[in-house]
């Protein structure tokens, strides 16, 4: 059993970009495909596709890389957890972070939904701050 899906997630993506793999499947849920669909929305990864399998549903995601085909490079160079299990962390919306001096996208759930910081300051609501990504 895993104890931070989240964290196993952002792991299996992190670990196929090193290895320059076209796609990664994960475990579904719904909070992993709010996760997906900011990604794709920021333009971090090609697409994701929920799949019907057995045992249970899987959550394809196809990564996206640049470059020519020798010399290819993710465009997702950092992932970082931030909020875990053993310790959560929470911002209002005034100290929301802004990531990379806003290179990157600080993924929130906040009570309007799964969004990015700077949607959640614009939205005017803090929550719990997932990721980071840049």
């Amino acid at each position: 059993m895993i104890s931070d899906p989240i964290g196993d997630m952002l792991t299996r993506i992190r670990n196929a970009l090193m290895i320059n793999r076209p796609s990664v499947e994960v475990p579904h849920s719904k909070l992993k495909v709010e996760i997906a669909r900011i990604l794709k929305s920021e333009g971090y990864i090609e697409d994701y596709v929920v799949g019907e399998e057995t045992p249970g549903p899987i959550i394809h995601i196809t990564l996206k890389y640049y470059g020519s085909r020798r010399e290819r490079k993710p465009v997702i160079s950092h992932l970082e957890r931030v909020s875990k299990p053993g310790r959560r962390i929470y911002s209002p919306r005034a100290e929301l972070p802004r990531v990379m001096s806003g290179m990157g996208i600080a993924i929130v759930t906040t009570p309007k939904g799964v969004m990015t910081a700077q949607q959640a300051r614009r939205e005017g609501v803090g929550g719990e701050v997932l990721c980071y990504v840049w």
